[in-house]
């Protein structure tokens, strides 16, 4: 029986190899093209006078002053061609609004665009509120991990962003991604989401989505320099970020978030 057990423990380890050795000859050149694109997007941005190793970017977002109009949804798919559908977002608004039995109502009409309809009723209704979501740009990032040719990548400066040349359209990370900021572009085919705008702020400016805000809602800063206006929001709010369990450290941090909100 030993024998048995023991020719059988080699043939699984053999098979494990052949296996492993199958996948890299498919996966090693995807993780090679990754690492030059991010080579190459170094040295275009050095070109005008933009440093990565020198940021580190994230975001803040004050519940208390989102007012759910939709600008910031509009702004996004305008400024990064995302498709009109109602289906792709890579900002997004949802309404919360808690109930006097308890229960929570959580509605997205359209991605939250073209702003919330008042209530006819709100007798039973608590309280309400709205919170914009995105990709998070986590500096653990389980998208990066699942990719199998290293398309999704982390920059210098923190950003989360894909190669669209050596994408497949796997969607590997869309499932990964546990804040559903993902889609798979209807056209392309490829794996799109938030990116903090980054062709923006490479130039000093900031995401479209915090440029049209009315209420100052979002804020966008880097987190490395002390002057920062998310800095300054991190210091003077109790912040809170989505799904703190899994460790990812998300880069969007949220204040006076209710902990119903996932």
């Amino acid at each position: 029986m030993r024998n048995n057990e023991s020719s059988e423990k080699q043939n699984r380890r053999k098979f494990i190899q052949h296996f492993l050795f199958a996948c890299a000859s498919f996966i090693i050149p995807g993780i090679i093209g990754a690492q030059e694109l991010v080579r190459k997007v170094g040295t275009w941005v050095l070109k005008n006078g933009y440093v990565p190793s020198e940021h580190h970017w994230g975001m803040g977002i004050d519940i208390s002053k989102c007012i759910g109009c939709g600008r910031c949804v509009d702004a996004c798919k305008k400024e990064n061609n995302v498709p009109k559908e109602p289906f792709f977002f890579r900002t997004w608004v949802e309404q919360y609004r808690f109930l006097e039995n308890d229960g929570v109502v959580v509605d997205s009409p359209n991605g939250g665009i073209n702003s919330f309809k008042a209530e006819t009723s709100e007798k039973n209704i608590i309280r309400s509120f709205f919170v914009p979501k995105l990709c998070n740009q986590c500096d653990n990032p389980p998208c990066v991990q699942v990719c199998p040719v290293g398309a999704t990548f982390k920059t210098a400066d923190g950003v989360i962003l894909v190669d669209k040349e050596y994408c497949l359209g796997c969607r590997y990370c869309i499932q990964a991604c546990p804040y559903g900021a993902r889609f798979l572009h209807p056209e392309t085919r490829i794996a799109e989401k938030c990116t903090f705008c980054y062709h923006r702020i490479i130039e000093g400016l900031d995401p479209a989505c915090v440029e049209v805000c009315p209420t100052q809602a979002r804020i966008f800063g880097d987190l490395t320099h002390k002057a920062s206006p998310l800095v300054r929001f991190k210091r003077m709010n109790n912040l809170s970020v989505l799904k703190p369990s899994l460790n990812t450290e998300p880069k969007v941090y949220y204040a006076n978030l209710d902990g119903e909100v996932r």
